[in-house]
């Protein structure tokens, strides 16, 4: 079993007299340096200050002092990386490198880069990871309403020796406390996290949405009632997985529902799905799909746009932005 801390187990007062810089003031970002300030943490944001930045505007309208990437590396105690996976290093090796301090703590929120080894901190400072298991939003919401998303936990490079208690003292100032802040590894969330958005969240999801709409529209029946039946109405499904779990769902919809649902989805995700599951675990634990998206992006990022447009493109799309200006509820 996972072990779990909570409030009681982390010890706040090690913030005391630190700054925490907070690289980047996008969707995890901004949550971090409002919760933390909202907790009497001194913070100070780094974004690319340029007016044309909404994030940059953001941090300012929100009252943070907002420096450069390497100003920020220099005065920050705790330095917390919340640029894009894809240009962390850059940041990392121009901007943060040069300007750390023997026990310094560098902190993410993804273990990306640090587990396939595009960034190698120098052995003198401690290494964590304080991932909140929700977006940014979400994160800022809960905390201001009292409670906490809950977080992972997980030391990758112990310099100093206290790199747990400080770990715990910024997760349970984020809130995550409130929730509970599971304990893992840099290996185990990265390849577990890229491996949920790969097969079943991001991209199984998508590619069942399409090849249902494609299927129904194909046999004759009208795109728009293909489209609540396959996409819209998916939202009620999984709002009752995220209640309580499947047996939930099971519970909450019809008989025939829940009958239709036992035997026919094994017919739909076979043996067959599941090795191709396999192998997308496969690539994520060598490294080869890291390496090919730090390459896609490094050369361009051609064939991303090009699955972008085409996705973008998909006739599941063009008939749903059509419908859901019919719902106005929808923000």
């Amino acid at each position: 079993m996972a072990k779990i801390y909570y409030e009681k187990d982390a010890d706040r007062s090690v913030l005391n007299g630190k700054t925490v810089s907070i690289i980047g003031f996008g969707s995890q970002g901004h949550a971090h340096a409002q919760n933390l300030r909202d907790n009497g943490v001194n913070v100070i944001v780094s974004e690319v200050m340029n007016d044309t930045n909404p994030n940059y505007k953001a941090a300012v309208e929100a009252g943070f002092e907002v420096v450069s990437a390497a100003d920020a590396a220099k005065r920050g105690d705790i330095i917390v990386v919340l640029v894009p996976d894809t240009i962390q290093k850059m940041v990392y090796e121009n901007d943060l490198k040069p300007n750390l301090s023997a026990g310094n703590s560098l902190m993410f929120a993804h273990g990306f880069n640090i587990h396939y080894q595009f960034i190698t901190p120098s052995p003198d400072i401690d290494v964590w990871m304080i991932a909140p298991k929700g977006p940014g939003h979400l994160v800022r919401e809960e905390f201001v309403k009292g409670a906490g998303v809950p977080c992972l936990v997980a030391i990758h490079q112990d310099a100093t020796g206290t790199a747990l208690g400080t770990a715990l003292a910024y997760g349970c100032a984020l809130g995550g406390g409130r929730g509970g802040i599971i304990e893992t590894t840099f290996k185990e969330e990265t390849e577990t996290d890229l491996f949920g958005e790969q097969t079943v969240l991001c991209g199984g999801s998508a590619a069942l949405v399409k090849a249902g709409f494609e299927i129904l529209t194909e046999a004759g029946y009208q795109p728009e009632i293909a489209y609540f039946e396959v996409l819209h109405e998916l939202k009620l499904i999984v709002d009752l997985y995220y209640r309580g779990g499947l047996s939930f769902m099971n519970y909450s919809v019809s008989d025939t529902a829940e009958y239709g649902g036992y035997t026919v989805g094994p017919r739909v995700i076979t043996e067959e799905s599941k090795k191709a599951m396999r192998e997308a675990l496969k690539r994520i634990q060598s490294g080869e799909f890291a390496k090919e998206w730090i390459a896609e992006y490094a050369s361009g990022g051609a064939e991303f746009k090009k699955l972008r447009e085409a996705e973008a493109a998909h006739p599941v799309e063009k008939v749903g932005a059509e419908l859901r200006k019919m719902m106005t509820w929808i923000k």
